[in-house]
């Protein structure tokens, strides 16, 4: 017979949160300045013209504009947004 109480549930109780990490606004999709268009860790795909990066690596729309992705090979993949005003002419 048992002199103590099993302590394994007790102990092993926590796990961390989700990150919520990926793409959150695609291709073609017209966003606003400001907003987030990939959560990362790492700079999986890179800052393109009218990108910028976050200090822990999201990228964000710098201006108002279309999002475009584009893959350069070796080079990397990209993501850069055309300007509303350059996507109506």
């Amino acid at each position: 017979m048992a002199h103590k109480k099993g302590l394994g549930s007790s102990r092993n109780g926590r796990d961390s949160n989700a990150q919520r990490l990926g793409v959150k606004a695609f291709g073609g999709q017209l966003v606003p300045g400001g907003t987030i268009i990939v959560r990362q860790r790492g700079t999986r795909i890179k800052p393109g013209v009218n990108v910028g990066r976050s200090k822990d690596d999201p990228l964000f729309a710098k201006v108002t504009g279309t999002i475009k992705f584009v893959d350069k090979g070796s080079g990397g993949r990209y993501v850069l947004v055309e300007p509303a005003e350059a996507a109506k002419a």
